[in-house]
């Protein structure tokens, strides 16, 4: 099988939401010597296709989900080769997690794993978390963003409470906060003083590339 076949079906075993058949093949993709970042770009191809045909409406929420399961499962048999290598496209660094009171999680995993495969290192909090938690794990990681992910009206003050700490804390110049989730809106993100909102996972990944500069 020529290079160029291997790669071109592990972009497809993502895009069809196939953790096993992505595993294996790349693992098969090692094996006949491919280097680990093209492999890995073909992991994020596939995945980045999914986005785009999320935000055209031809696909749904649980295609993305089983989409990033795929990339994942083979991004983890090339994480010991990518150690070192892979600096060399991050992005940023992005802190993420759904605010305190909200225990929904889809939306912000889907979020994350198409920040990933675009290139930012991800570190999630998950569900639930209180300001404090954001406030320490910020001071602790130095990250380049934060995203607070709420996913219901009753949670969103959340998302200023933290904005909010992280001044009492003297650290909110430290970071971008990008907020998000479906009952948010920008002018929402305006009036708590948030550096960006997104509205779905893919206008995630370009409004923290823009508010990252990159």
């Amino acid at each position: 099988m020529a290079s160029e076949d291997i790669l071109r079906l592990v972009r497809r075993a993502v895009a069809d939401g196939d953790p096993e058949r992505a595993e294996e093949l790349t693992r098969e993709a090692m094996t006949k010597g491919q280097p680990p970042l093209g492999i890995l770009e073909s992991l994020v191809t596939g995945v980045r296709e999914l986005g785009e045909k999320f935000g055209k409406g031809e696909l749904f929420i649980p295609d993305l989900i089983m989409g990033g399961q795929a990339m994942k499962a083979g991004s983890e048999v090339l994480k010991p080769a990518l150690k070192g290598q892979d600096k060399e496209r991050m992005l940023g660094t992005i802190l993420i997690g759904t605010v305190k009171g909200d225990i929904h999680s889809i939306g912000k995993d889907i979020v994350a794993t198409m920040l990933e495969s675009e290139g930012f290192e991800i570190h999630d909090l998950g569900e639930d978390v209180q300001d404090e938690a954001f406030v320490k794990r910020v001071k602790e990681l130095n990250p380049d963003c934060l995203g607070l992910s709420s996913l219901m009206t009753m949670t969103m003050p959340a998302q200023r409470d933290v904005i909010e700490a992280l001044g009492r804390e003297g650290i909110r110049n430290n970071v971008k906060v990008l907020i998000g989730g479906a009952p948010t809106t920008r002018q929402w993100a305006d009036e708590i003083a948030a550096d960006g909102w997104a509205g779905d996972a893919v206008s995630a990944t370009k409004e923290a590339k823009r508010i990252l500069g990159n």
